[in-house]
């Protein structure tokens, strides 16, 4: 074998073979033709071997750079955004995964003022596809400011720091898609109303366009798939208005949370933190006291943009559930509604589809979001 080739499989670490030994050390030599062949296969070998080790580098230099985000002191992806109202400045808190120029996707939490917390389910399936993405706390729930002024919880306001949070991460409508559940969902298609020159993709998870449809689904059709002495005793103590009592918690959680708000057997520790550090001030004024439905008294009792639905033009994808506290079929109306609709049912989950109709909702969401990046929408 040439000298050459010897050290090229020596700096690649291969075995070097001249001949094949048999017991009692009597080698066979290997005839010219053989040694042609035998040389063809070990550089065959080399040659694989170099292209793992450039694949291997290639793999570790691009996975660098999709954990790199040029900040001055590390801080995880976390940041304080901030955000300009009009009674003040405050900040709010967001955490950054990766590196994406085309896809960078921004998670809207429901509540109002729950928090990223239950939305972590996110990170294993977005990390994958190498998603650039945000978790984001907004203002008033717990990881951001918590400013006192009422007049604050509005959602004309909330589009506003939406807005604000984009041009903080330098997302635009090249690469800029929004993700909301529930009140995010609310948000969401507010945003697109007013900034859809700013998007490239939108999402509704588990979000009806309608909040007296949202209330009288629950009465109508939820309520009575309790256990009637059940939903007597939660009437009685919302006639009282004693929300406050224990024991109102109590029976929705067991009677109506774990049949349409998450179905796992066991609450997700993100969903039991969430509800932990949740701004129930924030969320009564706004939602009401629980996810019954909305009190008369919510803020957002009367919202309603279904007839407006028609005038959001770019890719949006619907997401319904069968256990859903919104109406699956209402959702999928709401897909042909918008001008460039599509609908994923999550034939298994409730409200929190991303958690307990995990595979489907993650994988529709996912193709969804390539499909609009490629053009194929």
């Amino acid at each position: 074998m040439k000298q050459e080739n010897i050290a090229l499989l020596r700096v690649c670490r291969l075995p070097i073979i001249t001949s094949y030994p048999l017991k009692y050390n009597h080698p066979i030599h290997l005839t010219p033709y053989m040694r042609k062949i035998t040389t063809a296969l070990l550089f065959s070998i080399v040659a694989i071997y170099l292209m793992c080790c450039q694949t291997e580098t290639k793999s570790s230099s691009t996975l660098t750079d999709y954990f790199t985000y040029n900040e001055t002191v590390e801080s995880g992806g976390v940041r304080m955004i901030p955000i300009k109202t009009p009674v003040g400045d405050f900040k709010v808190w967001t955490k950054r995964f990766g590196t994406h120029p085309k896809i960078k996707i921004l998670l809207l939490h429901g509540g109002p003022a729950m928090t990223h917390e239950y939305m972590e389910c996110f990170e294993t399936f977005f990390q994958r596809e190498g998603f650039e993405f945000y978790e984001y706390d907004q203002l008033g729930s717990y990881y951001s400011d918590q400013p006192a002024d009422s007049s604050l919880w509005t959602t004309e306001r909330f589009v506003e720091e939406v807005e604000q949070v984009r041009q903080a991460i330098g997302a635009d409508s090249s690469n800029f898609y929004v993700l909301g559940n529930s009140w995010g969902g609310i948000l969401g298609m507010e945003y697109a109303l007013r900034y859809q020159k700013n998007l490239k993709g939108l999402i509704v998870a588990n979000m009806v366009a309608s909040a007296p449809e949202y209330t009288r689904y629950a009465e109508e059709v939820l309520a009575k798939q309790m256990p009637a002495e059940v939903l007597t005793e939660v009437k009685a103590l919302e006639a009282k208005k004693d929300y406050a009592n224990p024991r109102y918690m109590e029976l929705l959680m067991k009677y109506y949370y774990t049949e349409h708000l998450c179905r796992l057997p066991e609450l997700p520790d993100g969903l039991n933190r969430s509800f932990k550090h949740a701004n129930n001030t924030i969320y009564t004024l706004m939602q009401g006291p629980s996810e019954f439905g909305m009190t008369a008294e919510a803020r957002l009792a009367q919202w309603d943009i279904k007839n407006r639905l028609k005038e959001i033009t770019v890719p949006t994808l619907m997401v319904g559930a069968k256990h859903d506290t919104m109406d699956p079929k209402a959702m999928e109306e709401q897909s042909k509604m918008v001008q460039r609709g599509r609908y994923l049912y999550c034939p298994n989950g409730s409200h929190l589809a991303m958690w307990d109709d995990q595979n489907v909702f993650m994988s529709g969401v996912i193709q969804f979001i390539k499909e609009v990046d490629s053009k194929a929408f």
